[in-house]
């Protein structure tokens, strides 16, 4: 038997890490198989799908290094994808659903149904009146064929449910064990919609029979899901996938990882900076308006959509928590260390290994060391494994993933410093980059124009511009001569120069002239090292900003 796995995302939204992890496993299972992966988009939910989603889960993928056999292609890797068993969107697969519903018709094993949303509604609150599960009372059954055939011609909606057999239903699951529901647990579910869209259940046991899936791997949230899709597959007279459910990713304290994660932090934010009003968008509008932007702040169950939501973070520069995997993308992380990472939440190497690309975690992939339980999501870890492999990396290629990270997220680095200032600022600080976006987001001083440089005081800057016999603020002045007559403006020059004047000015304290020149050209008391971070700025917009720094930070200073 070939082994056959797939990955079928709904395309309604970003992929999340537990999708990601879903897809690796499945592309392990049967690249260490010789089998095939296959990636199928499930976009039957027309109001929820979208294509722009779509492109976006295959380009996730992409990064990670997921490749499939089957499949869309998309121009990130021109050699994945096509088949024999496409298309490879559902709702480009209609007729073929079509098909395999009119035989469940002609067979008796499903039926037309027209029930008004009210007519279910009151059938729901009397079952919780009565504190029972709620089931299809298989009201349309009762309608002859004419009466049925009548209704269509005359287009009254309707959908079509399937006659689930009463009688118990087993599921055999290679992560979970065996576990059997009893009959009647599952009522005549839906097969197919008012709007001629076939459900996810239906859709997804055709698809996997013709694209000859052999092993279904997914979150244990489907798990209740197989038994519907088991009594399909009889009706049908598909052979049955094997299944393996994977247990949830969840975060430290036990909940769900979510878009509310980002939700609460930036909640936190605008609570503890006290911001009342929405920060405004590029036209000067604000970013949503202002009955839901105070509904938002007094209501928890009130939710902002993503995009909205994370553009008021960058706005107001909140930091949110990495959920998608768009998120560790745009944060920096490296695709083989997330992948490596995320193997672990949820299964073993064996003899502790950790530290593994994924044609390792291919080979050695199996379901018996797959976990039951949650995984905990452990972002130090994950972090700490990004800084290792960052911190393997020769300074070549730590410049040159920089520089794609620069070109996707980033580009004024790349309109403002020059191959050698670049290539400086990345030597500068490999060491203590954790992130690729780190070199970016803690030197966001190098790009900003020279009169937005500000300079709070705070108690570093006090002490290194205030204090003294002299003060550092007069030694920054002294010095600033010295820079001008440079000749070459450049690493080796400078720190010659400014070690020379040190000598002759502060006793050879070469700290009490770095400082303050640091806060003066950054706004603050950290930066690259000095002598890099001058020659990357460039003469013009060093004496620039130590002029302002002067002229600012001489009315701050206290009077003797």
């Amino acid at each position: 038997m070939t082994v056959v796995t797939r990955f079928a995302p709904s395309p309604s939204g970003h992929l999340h890490v537990g999708g990601a992890r879903t897809a690796l496993y499945c592309w392990a299972y049967a690249r260490g198989r010789d089998g095939r992966f296959v990636l199928r988009i499930e976009d039957t939910d027309r109001k929820r799908s979208s294509d722009a989603a779509s492109l976006g889960f295959m380009r996730d993928l992409a990064w990670l290094g997921i490749d499939w056999n089957e499949g869309p292609t998309i121009p990130e890797l021109p050699d994945c994808g096509g088949g024999d068993h496409g298309p490879y969107f559902q709702s480009e697969r209609l007729q073929i659903y079509q098909e395999h519903l009119d035989r469940l018709l002609a067979s008796g094993r499903a039926y037309h149904a027209f029930d008004t949303p009210e007519e279910l509604d009151a059938g729901r609150r009397a079952a919780r009146e009565a504190k029972v599960a709620y089931r299809y009372d298989r009201a349309a059954l009762k309608l002859s064929e004419e009466e049925v055939a009548a209704k269509l011609a005359a287009g009254e909606p309707a959908v079509i449910r399937f006659r689930t057999p009463d009688e118990p239903i087993t599921i055999v699951d290679e992560v979970l064990g065996e576990a059997t529901l009893p009959a009647g647990e599952i009522d005549d579910f839906v097969i197919r919609k008012a709007d001629g869209y076939p459900t996810y259940h239906f859709a997804v046991v055709v698809d996997d029979a013709l694209m000859k899936v052999s092993h279904v791997l997914r979150a244990q949230e489907h798990f209740n899901n197989t038994a519907r899709h088991m009594v399909l597959q009889d009706a049908l007279g598909f052979e049955r996938p094997t299944y393996g459910h994977l247990s949830l990713i969840m975060n430290p304290d036990g909940s769900k990882m979510s878009k509310r994660d980002k939700d609460k932090a930036l909640r936190a934010a605008v609570r503890e900076r006290e911001i009342e009003a929405c920060p405004l968008d590029d036209t000067g509008e604000p970013m949503v308006d202002g009955d839901t932007w105070d509904r938002w702040r007094g209501d928890k169950t009130v939710q902002l959509d993503l995009d909205r939501l994370e553009a008021i973070a960058d706005a107001l520069d909140v930091a949110l928590p990495e959920i998608n995997v768009s998120d560790f993308r745009r944060s920096g992380y490296l695709p083989e260390v997330l992948c490596n990472f995320l193997s672990l939440n949820g299964w073993s190497a064996g003899d502790d290994l950790e530290k593994f690309d994924n044609a390792f975690l291919a080979e050695r992939f199996d379901l018996d060391r797959v976990q039951k339980a949650p995984a905990k999501f452990d972002r130090d870890k994950l972090l700490a494994f990004n800084l290792d492999a960052i911190q393997a990396m020769t300074p070549e290629e730590f410049a040159s993933r920089a520089r794609a990270h620069a070109e996707a997220f980033h580009p004024e680095f790349l309109d403002r410093l020059d191959g050698d200032q670049f290539a400086m600022l990345c030597e500068a600080s490999r060491e203590r980059s954790k992130t690729l976006d780190e070199p970016f987001r803690t030197n966001r001083f190098l790009v900003d124009a020279d009169e937005a440089i500000a300079w709070p005081v705070t108690k570093p800057v006090r002490k290194a511009m205030f204090k003294g016999e002299p003060a550092g603020l007069e030694m920054l002045g002294r010095v600033r001569p010295v820079l001008n007559e440079i000749e070459e403006f450049e690493s080796s020059a400078l720190e010659s120069a400014i070690t020379a004047f040190a000598e002759a000015e502060a006793e050879g304290n070469l700290g009490r002239i770095a400082q303050p020149l640091r806060i003066a050209v950054s706004g603050g008391p950290v930066s690259p090292p000095i002598f890099d971070t001058l020659a990357i700025l460039g003469r013009e917009s060093v004496l620039a900003r130590i002029d302002r720094c002067l002229e600012v930070l001489a009315a701050e200073m206290p009077s003797s």
